[in-house]
Formats: C-alpha cells, sequence, structure tokens
C-alpha cells in the first residue's frame, strides 16, 4: 500500500465520530465492539454508526466477525500500530483531580475491608503518575490508570494470602512490555485459564503492545485481548511465585521464596514476520514447560 493510500485511510480518522469509534475499539477488553454497543456509548443511532463502521472497514481499517446473527468488529492488526499512533497525537483525554477522585472511590469501595481509602487513593495516584511518566500513555490515560491500579492492589493483597491458598502467579517482565512478555502471557493464559494468574510488565514500556505481536498470537489462535504496557512496580514481584525475565537484566527486585527465570529471546520489534513466528513458538514451547511444573488443578 502507497503512501497516498495510508494518507487516505487514515484521515479518515480527522473525523471525530470515527476516531471515537476507533478509540473505544482499541480501548475494549478484548479489542471488538459491536455496532449496537457503539451506537450505546456514543449516544448515536445505529444507522449512524454503521455508516462510520463501513467507510472504516471499506478502507481497511476495521476487521468484521459475524459470530450468529453478531458482527464485531476490530481493528484491522497490520493497521494497529498506524492507528494508535494517530489516536495518541490527538489531545489526551481528561485525566483531572477530578477523575482521579473518582477512580479513587470506585476502587475504595471494590477493596472495602481489604485496603483503607487513603492506601488506595495513594495507589491510583502514583499509577497514573507512572504511567504518565514511564509509559508515555496520551490515550485512555483515566481507564488506564484504574486498571493499573486496580492490578496492583490485586497484587498486594494476593502477596499477603499464604501461598497454599491462591492460584500460582506467574509475572512476565521484557523490556517494553509490547512483546516477549505479552506473547508468554496471552499463551499461559490460553492454556492455563483462571488455573494460573498472569501479570505482565516492562523495564521500560512502550506506549502500545506491537501489532505483530497481536497478530502472530492470533494465528495461533491465542487473544491478547485489553493487554497494554505497563512499568514493573515491587508490588506485583511481590505477589509472584515466578518471575520469568527477557533481556532487562537486572530490573526486578529479587525476593526470597520465589523462583525467578531469565528466558534468553531476541526482542520481536523490527523482525520480519517469519522471526517473529519464531520467536513465538519458542516462547510456548517454554510456556507448556513451565505450566507443567506449576502446581495447579487439572483441567
Amino acid at each position: 500500500m502507497g503512501i497516498a493510500g495510508s494518507a487516505t485511510e487514515l484521515r479518515l480518522l480527522a473525523d471525530p465520530t470515527r476516531a471515537r469509534i476507533m478509540s473505544l475499539i482499541l480501548g475494549s477488553d478484548d479489542g471488538r465492539m459491536l455496532v449496537g454497543h457503539l451506537a450505546v456509548k456514543l449516544a448515536l443511532r445505529q444507522p449512524t454508526v454503521s455508516h462510520h463502521i463501513k467507510a472504516l472497514f471499506d478502507q481497511g481499517l476495521l476487521e468484521r466477525q459475524p459470530v450468529g446473527r453478531n458482527v464485531w468488529y476490530s481493528i484491522a492488526p497490520e493497521q494497529l500500530d498506524r492507528v494508535t499512533d494517530v489516536l495518541q497525537a490527538a489531545p489526551p483525554a481528561t485525566s483531572g483531580a477530578d477523575v482521579l477522585d473518582r477512580i479513587s472511590a470506585d476502587l475504595a469501595a471494590r477493596f472495602a475491608g481489604i485496603f483503607a481509602v487513603e492506601t488506595v487513593d495513594r495507589y491510583v495516584r502514583e499509577s497514573h503518575a507512572l504511567l504518565t511518566d514511564r509509559a508515555q500513555v496520551s490515550r485512555y490515560l483515566p481507564s488506564l490508570t484504574s486498571r493499573f491500579a486496580a492490578d496492583r492492589l490485586s497484587a498486594l493483597a494476593t502477596s499477603a494470602l499464604p501461598t497454599g491458598n491462591r492460584v500460582p502467579e506467574v509475572l512476565f517482565v521484557c523490556v517494553q512490555n509490547a512483546g516477549r512478555s505479552q506473547m508468554a502471557a496471552g499463551i499461559l493464559r490460553h492454556l492455563a485459564g483462571d488455573r494460573v494468574h498472569v501479570r505482565t510488565a516492562g523495564s521500560a514500556p512502550a506506549n502500545a503492545v506491537r501489532s505483530v505481536i497481536v497478530t502472530a498470537l492470533d494465528e495461533i489462535g491465542v487473544p491478547i485481548g485489553g493487554e497494554y504496557p505497563k512499568p514493573l512496580t515491587d508490588d506485583v514481584v511481590r505477589a509472584a511465585d515466578v518471575v520469568v525475565t527477557m533481556g532487562c537484566g537486572d530490573a526486578c527486585p529479587v525476593y526470597p521464596g520465589r523462583v525467578y527465570l531469565d528466558w534468553d529471546l531476541e526482542d520481536p520489534v523490527g523482525l520480519p514476520m517469519a522471526q517473529v513466528r519464531a520467536i513465538r513458538d519458542d516462547i510456548e514451547a517454554r510456556v507448556r514447560a513451565l505450566l507443567a511444573t506449576l502446581d495447579v488443578n487439572a483441567a
């Protein structure tokens, strides 16, 4: 596809409604949405949303997946990086004090009886700062702040439980948390389901999971979901039973009682698809071997 074709496609995102549609799809839990759901979130009539969806689909920015009577729309994997770049170039969503107050209140209710309101609020504001300063997140900052803070609070609560009273926790860490660690996490979640709890982090996180990673996992039937790069924090390391590092050196703090593994894997960023597939297959073999060593119940 030539430069002119690319410009034509991405010019569609100058329309605020179409940009919002792509943002909602990109930020959804599994990276896809129905027209009806989009209409509700946008407060628009379904025919109006369908008109915009058709324009985006016709230019190859969206893919469609019929499931029964429903048609799900997701961003075309080969367009994901460019679409993300365009959306992130737009003015970031507000993350003012009122938004953080709301996130803190919601999470305080969720973790009531486990953490004090002050603890929750501190984690929310610290998570917001980490995502802003270290991960350079500009789009979806409020929702990612909420997810990141909730995951850290969950890890903190987990680390206080006796090992025998919880499912095994595995943490995958690479440099950008956009390639190797996301592939390993996606494969382990796919294989183990609820029998293992999986987290990821990066020593120098990127601003989005690489589209080539999404494509490589999709080829073997593994969903990436709504995963996003996030910085490494002490609480997720404390919660882990197994910490797997991939090319991030001594970034992880070391605590007694945890298993530390270092997987020597090439960084897939910038490599041709054939090499990415080879790295994916290597990771899959390692993940399957790791799963066989974990104390989990039979499926």
